[in-house]
């Protein structure tokens, strides 16, 4: 049972990026740089495992910034909702 349940947590983000992807008609690249239209959940974890989040004091003030966001990350972002679009600071 918690092996279906992980699964359905697992495959959420999935189904709500290419249902996202089917309405926008956009494509994500896959491993072998070709457009995509139907990416996986593993494939886009993957794509994020170099991105980070840095706190930097400058005068005494925190600045919040997320490092190694490139164009198809941001596109990814945006195709999963304005919440993530949040976390990232990408509103706007």
């Amino acid at each position: 049972m918690i092996m279906v349940l992980t699964l359905m947590i697992y495959s959420k983000p999935e189904w709500l990026i290419r249902k996202r992807i089917r309405e926008t008609g956009e494509t994500v690249p896959n491993q072998l740089k070709k457009q995509n239209q139907k990416p996986t959940f593993k494939w886009i974890a993957f794509l994020f495992m170099g991105v980070a989040k840095v706190t930097v004091w400058i005068n005494g003030e925190m600045h919040l910034k997320i490092a190694n966001l490139n164009d198809n990350l941001v596109r990814i972002i945006r195709l999963s909702g304005k919440d993530c679009e949040k976390y990232y600071g990408l509103e706007g």
